[in-house]
C-alpha cells in the first residue's frame, strides 16, 4: 500500500472513531435492568441504574471516560486491523494513580469489552494486571474502522461502586463501514443455532430467553462461564450506550433467562456468550425495542397513525 494510500485510510479510521465520539456525546438513555437499583448506582455488570442519566446525575454505563473519580486511561489508541496487536490501558483514580486494587466480580477483577461503532465487531476479553495496574491483552480485530472499549469494574476502595468507562479506538487500515445486521431472531455460530425468544420493550421489563441446539438437538449440559451459564451484552445502535446483563436462575440449557428494560425505542445489539465442551461460543442478534404501549396508544389518539412497535 503506497503512503497516500495509508493515509487516507487511517484517516477514515479516525473519522469513523470521531464520528463515534459524537454520537456517544449526545446519547441520553442507556438499557437499564429491570430490577430497581439503588440510587447512584453506576451501569456495570448489574446493568445501569433505573432511569439511566437522571439517577443521580449520571450518565449511562460506558458512554463516559471518566465517573465516581476514576478515568479510564487507553495507553493504545491505534491498533492495525488484520493483525496481532496489543491493547494497554490504566483506570487512575481522581490523583492521577493507577487503581491496583479491585474487587472481584463473576471471577474477574475488570471486565474488558470491545466492539466496532457498526456492531459487527466484538470482544468479551479479560486483559491481564501489572503490579503498577496497567492492564494488557491481545487482540486481533479483522475490520477497520471506530471501536468503543469497555472497562467494567469496581475498585477495592472503600464505598467505591460498580463502574463501566469507555473510551474510543481507531483501527487503521482499509475502512468499509458495514450496515446494521438485520433484526432476526436466530443466530449460528460454530454448528449451534440459537433461537431469541421474548421481547425487548421500552419502559417495560421483559424477558429475554436464547435456547441453544446443535445438530437438530436441545443443548442441556451448558458449562458455567464466569459463575453463569450465559452473559448477555446489549449496547444500543447509535450511541453504544451499555448494559450486561446476567441471567435468572435456571438450568444449564437449552434456555438461558434475562431481564432487561429498554428505556427508549430503538435498535439494540445482543451478544449472548455460552460455554459448552470446554469453549465460548458468542451468539449476536439485532433487535428492537418496541414503544411503551401507553406510547403507541398516544400516538394512535393523537392520529399520528403510529404503528405498534415503531422505531426512531
Amino acid at each position: 500500500m503506497n503512503n497516500a494510500l495509508r493515509i487516507t485510510a487511517f484517516a477514515a479510521a479516525l473519522a469513523a472513531t470521531f464520528g463515534a465520539a459524537y454520537g456517544v456525546g449526545r446519547g441520553v438513555d442507556p438499557l437499564v435492568a429491570a430490577e430497581d437499583r439503588p440510587a447512584g448506582q453506576h451501569g456495570g455488570h448489574d446493568g445501569g441504574g433505573e432511569g439511566g442519566a437522571e439517577v443521580a446525575g449520571h450518565a449511562p454505563g460506558g458512554l463516559q471516560i471518566s465517573d465516581g473519580g476514576y478515568t479510564l486511561a487507553l495507553e493504545t489508541p491505534v491498533v492495525p486491523a488484520g493483525a496481532r496487536s496489543e491493547i494497554r490501558f490504566a483506570v487512575e483514580d481522581d490523583s492521577g494513580r493507577k487503581v491496583t486494587a479491585y474487587r472481584r466480580e463473576h471471577g474477574k477483577e475488570l471486565h474488558f469489552i470491545l466492539a466496532s461503532t457498526d456492531l459487527t465487531q466484538y470482544r468479551h476479553l479479560h486483559p491481564v494486571r501489572a503490579a503498577d495496574g496497567t492492564w494488557s491483552t491481545p487482540v486481533d480485530l479483522p475490520e477497520a474502522g471506530g471501536y468503543r472499549v469497555f472497562a467494567d469494574f469496581t475498585p477495592a476502595a472503600a464505598g467505591a461502586e460498580n463502574l463501566t468507562l469507555g473510551a474510543d479506538l481507531a483501527v487503521s487500515g482499509a475502512y468499509r463501514p458495514a450496515a446494521l445486521p438485520a433484526p432476526a431472531a436466530v443466530a449460528e455460530v460454530d454448528g449451534y443455532r440459537v433461537t431469541l425468544g421474548g421481547e425487548l420493550r421500552a419502559g417495560q421489563p421483559g424477558e429475554l430467553t436464547p435456547s441453544v441446539s446443535r445438530n437438530g438437538r436441545p443443548v442441556t449440559d451448558l458449562e458455567p462461564y464466569l459463575g453463569a451459564y450465559g452473559h448477555l451484552v446489549a449496547l444500543r445502535a447509535g450511541d453504544l450506550a451499555y448494559l450486561h446483563v446476567h441471567p435468572n436462575e435456571g438450568d444449564p440449557g437449552p434456555v438461558v433467562s434475562f431481564t432487561a428494560t429498554a428505556p427508549s425505542a430503538g435498535t439494540y445489539r445482543l451478544f449472548l456468550d455460552f460455554k459448552h465442551q470446554g469453549k465460548v461460543r458468542t451468539a449476536a442478534f439485532t433487535v428492537r425495542a418496541a414503544a411503551p404501549a401507553s406510547d403507541v396508544a398516544g400516538h394512535r389518539e393523537s392520529g399520528s397513525g403510529a404503528p405498534a412497535g415503531h422505531t426512531h
